[in-house]
């Protein structure tokens, strides 16, 4: 029996092989939750190119990884840009597992990189569509279904380091990330009186198949003579001597999740190796 044994996960953008939420939904599989994976399924349109989004071949091997742990596992395709969807996403959890208990904000939008001058109203809107206004529907739709059992809840966005500083060429990243900032403190004061408690997770850089990518981008931005050598300098600059792990994410979040963090909501949680300290 595990910690969260006979509660159901939900995390959305967490189709892709070793992504972060590929690393939660396993992190909280371990401990007994009852896990959904969800993520868009296939390319809509030029801000979700095949290239970066969670097919449906891999959400289904993602869950078949969940299953292998013991636990409840199913896909759910959903686009966090549809309140529509997320709504039936949240009432998935429900219809099939039993409860919504656990709510992942992970979907996000971390590839569209431009200088300022060069960014386009529809690169803006593709990333705040996907990163704000995805998690909003996801905090909005978790809070329906938990209000209603009665019985609390844990909601948790995946913000970013970008919540907390500024860095070029990410404009709508990072103000898509600053803004989850304002929206756990804001529904953190509504739901507190039913017990559901709403936190950022910020990790500083990690290097999964978006942070491949990144690193390929940012490291000729900076004129770095290799990648190599711009994720030196990287680990340089963080006093625990390396970027995060998924596993550092994923940790955070199953703590949030507990029982011990009952008195925690409304914050941003930095896991960064100490890299970032506001």
């Amino acid at each position: 029996m595990g910690r969260f044994t006979g509660k159901t996960a939900v995390i959305t953008g967490s189709g892709r092989r070793k992504g972060l939420g590929e690393a939660i939904a396993k992190r909280l599989a371990e401990d007994g939750a009852n896990i959904v994976i969800s993520d868009i399924g296939a390319p809509r349109d030029a801000a979700t190119g095949a290239e970066h989004i969670g097919s449906t071949d891999e959400m289904d091997a993602i869950a078949a990884d969940m299953r292998a742990l013991g636990v409840e596992a199913s896909t759910k395709v959903c686009d966090v840009r549809s309140l529509e969807d997320v709504r039936a996403l949240a009432q998935h959890a429900v219809d099939t597992h039993g409860s919504l208990d656990i709510w992942v904000n992970n979907a996000g939008i971390g590839y569209i990189m431009k200088p300022l001058l060069q960014v386009t109203e529809d690169d803006w809107r593709a990333v705040i569509d996907v990163n704000l206004t995805g998690a909003f529907f996801g905090v909005k739709a978790a809070a329906e279904v938990m209000v209603k059992q009665g019985k609390g809840g844990r909601i948790i966005n995946i913000a970013s380091q970008a919540a907390k500083s500024g860095f070029p060429h990410a404009q709508a990243y990072t103000s898509s990330k600053h803004g989850l900032v304002g929206l756990v403190r804001s529904a953190a004061v509504e739901l507190g009186g039913d017990k559901i408690t709403v936190n950022n997770v910020c990790p500083n850089h990690v290097t999964t198949g978006l942070g491949a990518w990144q690193n390929e981008y940012f490291s000729k931005v900076v004129g770095a003579d290799s990648v190599e050598d711009y994720m030196a300098a990287m680990a340089d600059r963080i006093p625990m001597g390396r970027p995060g792990l998924p596993e550092d994410t994923a940790n955070a979040v199953a703590f949030l999740c507990s029982d011990e963090a009952n008195y925690i909501t409304a914050e941003s949680m930095n896991v960064s190796g100490g890299e970032e300290p506001h």
